[in-house]
């Protein structure tokens, strides 16, 4: 059985590997012309997609490539005095088996892991998919058409995969009222596992650094009561708008953004949960972001694209390719955990980016207690105040025997 895979980040390679494991033939096409390598932001990954990662016998990478960012220097508007955060507590807090690495490292992670067994082909992109009874007869942008039998969607947020097969974006996406920021620019101030925080109502901007890289990252985060106007591949737009969402804040934040012309790396992107009925259609499916997206940097939405990307590969397994009778079965195992993510993300989103005074004032010092709590004291404090915090450490890693085929 042949299936086509779109996206090559972090779902995509995944799927690829585990449906190689059970025995599929896999092909993943991505638009970028090579695997990237700009460091992208950092992601999460939860007890869940640590289980899987080390199943693939990846983990010892992954985890020594982890930012090493454990503590926060939190700086508020009219205080004289940081807050010092420690970082690894409030991690611990919302999981005792957790990971921050930066994405395109893990992206290369995965890719390595599966390079070798399955057809990869950059530069390209899906211009349309004409399913028949016996399978699919895919269109590219630059090369010939092919047949697969299956067609999956893994290629994020904006998926091209969703557009063409259940329609435009608009028609599933909800916006959770705040947009999300990054980019790169010189580690001047030499950080070494430790994130510059500025939190104030309704905005906050953070740099930090990775242990792996020359530079550092600035990520901004703030509210808008309605969506902004741009399209999402206009960049210069977008530094526009974040220009205009921090200015004032702080002279070191202004300073940061100085460097937003000359930056190597610039993510700009709405808050924004995919609420879909389905992510089936015929023989065609979504994995990740393209299907439920929970929310970026809010909703564990890293996490849940590789627990998907690995329950979808079992139970193709499970249904000997029988795709009705897998993706349903794939469809039932994620409800559960898509929804408590997308609960969680709103809650976050919140929580994060504070919309008043008291709000700021009950992260900063709900953040200092977890710190400077002992780890279990701090985890039983966060069950009682934030009980869906800790519901992706609870997802079962169910075992997909291999199978044979031919």
């Amino acid at each position: 059985m042949r299936i086509l895979i779109s996206g090559a980040s972090i779902a995509g390679p995944v799927l690829a590997y585990w449906l190689t494991k059970h025995g599929f033939s896999v092909t993943v096409v991505e638009r970028a012309p090579t695997p990237r390598k700009t460091g992208g932001h950092a992601v999460d990954l939860f007890r869940p997609a640590m289980d899987i990662s080390e199943r693939m016998g990846v983990l010892p990478r992954i985890e020594a490539m982890a930012t090493g960012t454990d503590r926060m220097t939190l700086i508020r508007p009219g205080e004289t005095r940081p807050v010092t955060l420690n970082l690894a507590k409030v991690f611990n807090a919302a999981s005792d088996r957790h990971v921050e690495i930066m994405r395109d490292d893990l992206s290369e992670i995965y890719h390595d892991a599966t390079r070798d067994d399955v057809e990869y082909v950059f530069g390209d992109s899906i211009t349309a998919i004409a399913e028949d009874g016996d399978g699919c007869e895919v269109s590219f942008e630059r090369g010939g058409p092919r047949r697969f039998d299956l067609v999956i969607g893994a290629d994020g947020l904006h998926s091209n995969v969703r557009r063409i097969v259940f329609g435009e974006e608009s028609r599933f996406s909800s916006f959770i009222g705040a947009y999300l920021a990054v980019f790169s620019r010189p580690n001047d101030l030499g950080l070494d596992g430790e994130m510059r925080n500025h939190a104030d109502v309704g905005r906050m901007a953070g740099l930090y650094g990775a242990r792996h890289s020359d530079d550092a990252r600035v990520v901004c985060l703030f509210r808008t009561d309605r969506p902004l106007d741009y399209h999402y591949r206009d960049v210069p737009r977008q530094k526009d708008l974040l220009r205009a969402a921090f200015a004032g804040m702080h002279d070191e934040v202004d300073h940061w953004l100085a460097d937003l012309d000359s930056t190597s790396a610039f993510y700009f992107d709405s808050i924004t949960q995919l609420r879909m009925d389905t992510w089936s259609r015929g023989r065609v499916t979504l994995v990740g972001d393209a299907g439920y997206c929970p929310g970026p940097a809010v909703g564990g939405s890293t996490s849940l694209a590789v627990y998907g990307a690995y329950v979808l590969a079992g139970e193709l397994a499970d249904a000997d390719g029988d795709h009705e009778r897998a993706f349903a079965a794939y469809e039932r195992e994620l409800a559960e955990p898509v929804r408590a993510a997308r609960e969680f993300a709103l809650t976050a989103a919140k929580s994060i980016i504070p919309t008043s005074r008291r709000g700021l004032w009950t992260l900063v010092n709900g953040a200092r207690l977890v710190s400077a709590l002992p780890a279990g004291a701090g985890r039983v404090l966060t069950r009682l105040g934030s009980p869906g915090l800790r519901a992706q450490d609870s997802l079962p890693v169910r075992d997909y025997p291999a199978k044979t085929r031919h």
